[in-house]
């Protein structure tokens, strides 16, 4: 069995410097490029999709439609759920991540982006950022929407999700994909790695390059690889890391 992880191409918030979080933004040129990258890699490989998983904000849906008529993957087939929704960014959703460590320092932001239990400060609610006010999201039990959270939340609200897609999938076996976010996909990696709180603080994933994990036949994790040579994916990592500081 193979699961590839891969986060969305780049946002026009990502271009911005923004916190995203929930807020619905779409791809850019360079975006849809690396969506077509990783679909163009995941041929090149031979990878032969089985299931594809996607959240339900725009930047992951596109990426993933255009991954999926560049490998010839049924749309119709495509899975949307929730919980692989972006960390929710409370208050900071929409400031410029570099503007916001002048401000709070970069260690502040460090903390708020890349901790574990440390949540931003959250929202109110009449705020129109509350998930709530976005029709997109009126299928989800109101007591389950985010005001703002950490990586332990967000693990928590995937967990659901999680434990009943990757029985499904040990099952089904073959070769599974699934399209999200920085911190939705650092929190599949914490679980598959079972990375501790304080190796979670360093983990950048890029976005629009795919993540192989390959399992053996007692579902163990033998090998795990990024499709992209290690010169460019340290580039693209360095971008990640670098987000949060003073420019």
């Amino acid at each position: 069995m193979k699961l590839i992880l891969l986060r969305h191409g780049e946002s026009q918030w990502n271009l911005e410097n923004r916190f995203t979080g929930w807020h619905d933004v779409d791809l850019t040129k360079k975006g849809i490029e690396e969506a077509e990258f990783s679909a163009k890699e995941i041929i090149k490989n031979n990878l032969q999709i089985n299931s594809v998983y996607t959240s339900l904000l725009k930047r992951a849906i596109k990426t993933t439609k255009i991954v999926s008529n560049i490998i010839g993957f049924p749309e119709n087939n495509i899975n949307y759920e929730w919980r692989l929704n972006e960390r929710h960014y409370g208050d900071l959703q929409g400031l410029n991540k570099s503007e916001t460590a002048a401000k709070f320092g970069e260690n502040q932001v460090k903390i708020w982006r890349r901790s574990y239990d440390i949540a931003p400060p959250l929202i109110k609610q009449n705020d129109k950022r509350h998930p709530k006010f976005n029709k997109k999201f009126n299928n989800i039990e109101s007591t389950l929407l985010p005001r703002g959270e950490s990586l332990k939340e967000v693990i928590e609200r995937l967990i659901p999700f999680w434990e009943q897609y990757f029985e499904t999938i040990k099952n089904n076996k073959g070769v599974h994909l699934i399209v999200a976010h920085s911190n939705s996909l650092r929190a599949i990696v914490k679980i598959l790695d079972k990375l501790n709180e304080k190796e979670i603080v360093s983990l950048n994933i890029p976005t629009g390059v795919p993540l192989v994990y390959y399992f053996d036949s007692s579902f163990n994790i033998f090998k795990k690889e990024y499709l992209i040579e290690n010169s460019e994916l340290e580039k693209k990592q360095s971008i990640v890391k670098n987000q949060g500081k003073i420019q």
